[in-house]
């Protein structure tokens, strides 16, 4: 018989290998494999696996599992696009009718909820669309607020201006509403947070907005029920800690504790909790699961013996360290449901799971046998979980404890309690002496810390110097002190006061470290293969060897401290255009030097591009920016700014905004000027727009906007960029007319998105690009870039493309015929692609 770690290996290569994939096959070649590897197992079994030698049976038990993990995931995944959303639908005006699934999220601009659908109609007809769907209802009509009402108004435009706004929603509500709707579609970018696979993960096949202006059909609820229990007493909870609670900061943390509501966490605040190494601690993780499922298996197994006394019969039938395994692992299910049943929380019951149950079946396997069995189970369930960070640094935590001989996990299953980790915080019972147990805790905690930290930097391209300590006071406090008071609290409200008070304590202590220099350090994504000698460099630090061998893991921590990325030659410069929806943000880079051109849009008080793309790709990257250059001062232009500015101390900033703009306050702005010259590297960057008069006119801000021209030589050699802003057709003229010969470019910045105010065609003949990219958002509202300019740059042979269908766009000028796409290099089967 094969050892069952290969199979179970296999079958996690396979997925693994099938998620690799960047277009599906047809789903009938996944189900031939699927039922290939399954009769081959079958003849294996009955025929001739006993006459192989082990290593044999274990390459055959490998192959054959990954044949079926490569077959059942891609035959799920065909099955669930079945369902998506006909591209035909999209950004039409769709009556729907459903129910409200799960607990609404609130924010600032209105309310996100998720709709299951029971039937569309499009113009009379009905029309099938993907079962559930990503909504947002927005405070006015596309997320704009509505004009306030004149004084003499009559009580029906009143009460229609009040019906633009969200209404209450919850869970297992029945509503009738006009929706627009769209494809799963987010922003591609190296290194980025992939938006459209966590949609995939989700079981979300399309986003969409509700339509709630004048001339819209209000939205009508139809009915309410507690078809969805869970998610109303959820949602009911939530509001009852803000009603308690004053301070938003801590009512969210808390309400993220309960209830699982990690959006209620402001972003200040998260910032905290990643530069200390405690964001994990924040929502329902793996560590608040087992924590739970370990205290009530205590309480459970205690009254299971103390029954005993009434009726010996049931310890007999059931021991009590059974008993209270099973009851636990039934408890923290349930705490896991009350929760949201987030991914992280999942992963950690079904492990739990697999763990209790290979005890109570009395299987005493290696170890490497039990965590790879858990690691399939979880794989089985969600194929998808090997894309996630959360995964990885759950498992390779567990398999460091379980190789260094920490105590955590005996090999033959001694202790009472399994014990799973999640992300960068351990704390366990170990034995019977408290001063025992933290010293055991701290070890592990140093061992994780050692053996995650190149992981860390691989996944997050950041890692904080100050979480051992950080974890050392909040893992306990969070796990032993807040999390219960908070759940108590939805007994009894004034226990909630309790909580607050202790968040308030510990958020005081996490921000003064956080304040430390260097609390947090970043380096440059590496490749795989650092993480992997990283991890075994901490493993060996950690483990109970002489430390002349243990200091033999000092080399291979090495390559992913000090890694970075090639950068371009002296005399050469590279774009990378970043995919930030409808906005502007390029990065330019030569040898030694970086320069950013806009930052991109704000999507909300809580949320720009600067947060969500920039600062993370800088990051991963490494770059320190010289020099932020924002053409003018619309929010889609400096939206991120302020988080460029904070993440790059040293960055210049130079723009055409006026002095009392808000982001002076943060760092005085040079003007840019015509005329102004410098060269980096051998690479000369010139302002040519706007001139030093204009500054004394009153103008709109878009004809402001600093064009930048960069070039490998003077004007008419070398090869050239020109990055405009959203300069429109009168200063695209007075441009031809001043400075024709420097316009000549092989790459240009479309002007104002491709706005039909702008790339006129004198401005086109002069420029004559080879390319030209426009950065705007997919289906925004404006129609960017609009058919007329597009046919323009047809007509004249230039290459336009379209951040939408390439994502982040990345020309260098050592090779200018050729324009790399990110969501062409990086896709997989589950990334959108938008019709060109």
């Amino acid at each position: 018989m094969a050892s069952p770690g290969p199979v179970f290996a296999g079958f996690i290569a396979g997925v693994a290998l099938q998620l690799q994939q960047s277009v599906l096959w047809p789903q009938q070649v996944y189900a031939a494999m699927a039922l290939l590897a399954c009769a081959l197992a079958g003849l294996y079994l009955r025929f001739g696996g006993l006459r192989l030698p082990s290593w044999g049976r274990g390459v055959s038990g490998f192959a054959l599992a990954a044949l079926l993990g490569v077959g059942l995931t891609g035959w799920r995944a065909g099955a669930f696009l079945t369902a998506a959303l006909n591209p035909a639908l999209e950004g039409r005006d769709i009556e729907v009718t459903g129910q409200v699934l799960a607990m609404p999220q609130p924010g600032e601009d209105g309310v996100r909820f998720r709709l299951a659908v029971e039937s569309a109609r499009l113009n009379g007809g009905a029309v099938t669309l993907p079962p559930q769907i990503l909504l947002g209802w927005y405070s006015g009509f596309a997320g704009r607020e509505p004009p306030a009402p004149a004084q003499d108004a009559d009580p029906f435009e009143l009460a229609l201006a009040l019906q633009r706004q969200p209404q209450v929603l919850r869970a297992g509500e029945r509503w009738q509403m006009t929706v627009r709707l769209k494809a799963p579609h987010g922003n591609s970018n190296p290194y980025g947070f992939d938006y459209e696979l966590w949609l995939w993960e989700q079981g979300i096949q399309a986003t969409g907005y509700v339509r709630a202006g004048q001339r819209d059909v209000p939205p009508a609820k139809l009915s309410s029920s507690w078809q969805q229990p869970v998610e109303r007493v959820r949602q009911a909870v939530r509001e009852a800690i803000f009603e308690r609670i004053e301070n938003r900061q801590i009512a969210g943390v808390i309400a993220a504790l309960v209830v699982g509501d990690q959006a209620a966490i402001e972003r200040a605040d998260w910032d905290v909790f990643r530069a200390t190494g405690v964001a994990h601690l924040m929502s329902i993780s793996g560590l608040h699961i087992t924590m739970f499922a370990w205290a009530a298996s205590l309480l459970i197994g205690g009254l299971w013996r103390r029954s005993a006394r009434l009726t010996p019969r049931l310890c007999l039938a059931l021991p009590a360290a059974g008993a209270g395994a099973l009851g636990g692992l039934l408890l923290a299910t349930l705490y896991a449901l009350f929760s949201g049943w987030g991914v992280p929380a999942q992963r950690t019951i079904w492990m739990l799971a697999t763990m209790i149950l290979l005890r109570q079946a009395g299987r005493q396997w290696p170890w490497q046998q039990a965590w790879l069995l858990a690691m399939a189970v979880v794989v089985t369930l969600d194929p998808w979980a090997l894309m996630q960070a959360g995964f990885w640094l759950s498992f390779v935590a567990v398999g460091v404890l379980f190789a260094t001989d920490s105590g955590a996990v005996r090999a033959h299953g001694e202790r009472a309690a399994a014990v799973f980790y999640d992300k960068s915080g351990l704390w366990r019972r170990r034995g019977a002496k408290w001063l025992q147990g933290a010293a055991g805790a701290m070890r592990e905690q140093w061992v994780v810390t050692l053996a995650l930290t190149p992981l860390s930097l691989l996944l997050f391209n950041q890692v904080s110097v100050v979480g051992l300590v950080a974890n050392a006071v909040a893992i306990p406090v969070v796990t032993l002190v807040i999390t219960p008071l908070a759940l108590m609290g939805v007994l009894w409200a004034p226990v909630w006061t309790l909580a607050a008070w202790a968040v308030g304590t510990l958020a005081i202590f996490l921000q003064w470290l956080a304040s430390w220099p260097l609390a947090s350090i970043s380096v440059a994504a590496a490749p795989l293969w650092c993480a992997v000698a990283g991890v075994a460099g901490g493993s060996l630090l950690a483990t109970r060897l002489p430390l002349c061998f243990r200091l033999l893991g000092v080399p291979l921590l090495l390559p992913v401290l000090l890694w970075q990325p090639a950068r371009m030659a002296p005399g050469q410069f590279e774009l990378l255009a970043a995919d930030i929806g409808q906005g502007n943000a390029v990065l330019v880079r030569t040898a030694s030097h970086t320069l950013l051109y806009d930052a991109g849009p704000r999507f909300s008080r809580e949320s720009d591009a600067g947060h969500r793309v920039l600062v993370p790709l800088l990051r991963a990257l490494g770059e320190r920016v010289d020099m932020l250059m924002i053409s003018h001062r619309d929010i889609d232009h400096i939206g991120g700014a302020q988080a460029v500015l904070a993440m790059q101390p040293g960055a210049v900033l130079t723009s055409s905004i006026e002095d009392a703009h808000p982001l002076q306050a943060l760092r005085k702005a040079s003007r840019c000027v015509a005329g102004q010259r410098w060269i980096w590297d051998g690479v000369v960057f010139e302002v040519l727009h706007p001139e030093a008069a204009d500054y004394g006119r009153v103008n709109k801000p878009n004809a402001m906007s600093c064009v930048l021209r960069i070039s490998t030589g003077v004007a008419g050699a070398g090869r050239t960029a020109l990055l405009v802003g959203d300069i429109e057709a009168p200063q695209e003229l007075r441009l031809v007319s001043r400075v024709p010969v420097s316009l000549k470019a092989d790459f240009l910045l479309v002007p104002h998105h491709g706005s039909k105010t702008s790339s006129s065609a004198a401005f086109l003949d002069a420029v004559k690009p080879q390319w030209a990219v426009v950065q705007s958002g997919y289906r925004n509202r404006f129609g960017h870039p609009v058919d007329s300019v597009v046919a323009r740059y047809d007509e004249r042979g230039i290459q336009l493309v379209k951040s939408p269908q390439c994502g982040a766009a990345v020309w260098q000028s050592l090779h200018p015929d050729k324009i790399s796409c990110q969501r062409e290099e990086g896709k997989r089967y589950w990334h959108h692609v938008p019709e060109r």
